[in-house]
């Protein structure tokens, strides 16, 4: 027996193991159980989402020997024939290839005698949007009074071409693309019942390839089944697709924050060397750029848990300004691509101007608080320039006043910060994750040579090594000294820099509430229209 492939071996027969279309299926069901048929369907959507899978069922349930009802019984004559293609009344026609005035006329001429065997004759139009004009003029009185034994089902992946005299003689319904985690689902059934062993991870990449269509999923499940030798692996898939992995996007990101450039582009090398696309590393970085925009404003929009604990690191390290930013640079890298000397070039441009263009790098990189030592012999920056013109008894005082001022906020002495964790934060010119760990953590003791400090369990997927190191440099720059730093993961015993922030940001979000709910035009206005405020419309001042 010949191999079928699993995209016609798993094709849905029934309304119930059709998958990711429950609103077209819910309509399609009441309307065969109540008997209320209309003579003309119109399915639209991208390929591969069931648009002729759904036709064959609606003819099966038209024509199963046992009745019209949503639920055909798959067995008798008419619905294994249908299934075989080999039913006399079920039409599928290609307006592709028959597209003219004459093949619709022949068609047409047809329609008019009663059935052969079945209860309906059932003409399926694949992609009638190329149908050319005159064939749309001559099936138009045809299609809005057809006679009673005939049903017409049209199906297109174009709909706007479609003209609106035909669009307004039948019911429409848009099929969806199918969501990831619905293609990852039916892959796992499918690959459980043909006893193939698989790695979920690897089931993800396929779905994510598949770009919403059920059969392109399938077909790319049969070609990863071939190339693992009868296993699915995430590694075998990866290459199989080329692909960019996770580790390498996670790897940019941690480069990013942390303001390595030299690790990111030892990824961009990594990926030139094992010739994954640059392409879709772009797509991929944008994807997580939006995903993390997402989780700033709407975490509840990301349902996997798993996938929210991973980016909270990055939501909490960057801005709303520099991920809108981000993203926009690597749509526009991804564009230039093919402008560029070559995709390496393109990409490792794309990855400097992401390090280059970060709107807190403007603050970070004033010299004089980094490179300000706590010295009292320390000479002013620039003379004072006044003592010329004013009279010989007055330079020295001038200057008494005015040397103090550029001298005490860059370089206050270590005895102002001393046991202050919030000061000293509020002071370090740390940025990224070094900052992110910075704010998380609590001060439990500082020593001559160590500052130890404490970090909850929840944020210990900052500690990282670099972050680490940034954090120990700008501690020993800001007290003038070698410093140990050492950071043990156990819960705080007082508040963090983080949670302070949080809190006051909470307290004034709270306060402009209150203000805007207090305002007398305000509640006239509620009053008087029945209205309701937006509290996440509300911005403290």
């Amino acid at each position: 027996m010949s191999y079928q492939v699993l995209a016609r071996k798993w094709r849905p027969k029934s309304f119930a193991t059709l998958v990711g279309q429950e609103h077209v299926v819910k309509a399609l069901t009441h309307a065969l159980d109540q008997n209320r048929l209309h003579h003309a369907y119109l399915f639209t959507g991208t390929r591969g989402v069931g648009k002729t899978t759904l036709a064959r069922i609606m003819a099966k349930a038209l024509n199963c020997e046992s009745g019209v009802s949503s639920t055909p019984c798959g067995k008798c004559s008419a619905c294994t024939e249908i299934d075989g293609g080999r039913f006399v009344d079920y039409i599928e026609l290609d307006a592709a290839s028959n597209r003219g005035v004459d093949d619709m006329t022949t068609l047409l001429e047809r329609a008019t005698y009663a059935p052969t065997i079945g209860r309906y004759k059932v003409y399926v139009i694949d992609e009638v949007h190329q149908l050319s004009g005159h064939a749309f003029n001559a099936m138009l009185k045809t299609l809005e009074e057809p006679p009673a034994h005939v049903k017409f089902i049209l199906a297109t992946t174009d709909p706007q071409k479609i003209p609106v005299t035909v669009l307004s003689r039948c019911l429409q319904f848009n099929l969806k693309q199918m969501p990831q985690t619905h293609i990852v689902d039916h892959l796992t059934r499918v690959l459980e019942a043909e006893g193939v062993s698989f790695e979920p991870a690897a089931l993800r990449h396929l779905a994510k390839g598949a770009a919403g269509s059920m059969r392109d999923a399938l077909s790319l499940l049969d070609q990863a089944i071939a190339h693992g030798a009868g296993k699915v692996e995430e590694e075998g898939v990866r290459a199989m697709l080329g692909t960019v992995g996770d580790e390498h996007l996670f790897a940019l990101l941690d480069g990013l924050a942390a303001q390595d450039v030299n690790a990111m582009l030892d990824v961009a090398k990594l990926m030139d060397a094992r010739s994954l696309s640059f392409d879709g590393g772009l797509q991929e970085l944008a994807t997580l750029f939006h995903r993390i925009s997402l989780m700033q404003f709407a975490p509840q929009a990301l349902l996997d848990e798993a996938e929210r604990e991973r980016l909270a690191p990055y939501a909490n390290a960057w801005d709303a300004e520099f991920l809108q930013l981000a993203y926009q640079i690597a749509i526009h890298g991804r564009d230039e691509l093919a402008l560029a000397p070559d995709e390496y070039a393109g990409f490792a441009m794309t990855l400097l101007r992401l390090h280059a263009f970060r709107p807190e790098r403007a603050a970070a990189s004033a010299p004089v608080p980094r490179q300000a030592a706590p010295s009292a012999t320390r000479a002013p920056v620039r003379p004072p320039e006044p003592a010329r013109d004013v009279p010989a008894g007055n330079p020295a005082p001038v200057a008494q006043r005015e040397m103090p001022t550029p001298v005490a906020p860059v370089a206050p002495t270590p005895a102002t910060v001393d046991d202050d964790w919030h000061a000293l934060v509020a002071q370090l010119p740390l940025t990224g994750m070094a900052r992110q760990l910075a704010q998380h953590c609590e001060l439990a003791e500082r020593g001559e040579g160590v500052i130890r400090l404490r970090l909850a369990p929840l944020h210990r997927h900052l500690q990282g090594k670099a972050q680490q190191d940034k954090l120990q440099g700008e501690l020993q720059t800001r007290f003038g000294r070698p410093l140990r730093l050492e950071i043990d993961v156990a819960e705080p015993a007082t508040e963090t820099p983080a949670e302070r922030s949080r809190n006051a940001q909470r307290e004034r979000q709270e306060k402009a509430i209150a203000s805007i709910e207090r305002d007398p035009f305000v509640r006239d206005v509620v009053d008087l229209f029945d209205a309701s405020i937006d509290e996440s419309t509300i911005k403290p001042i």
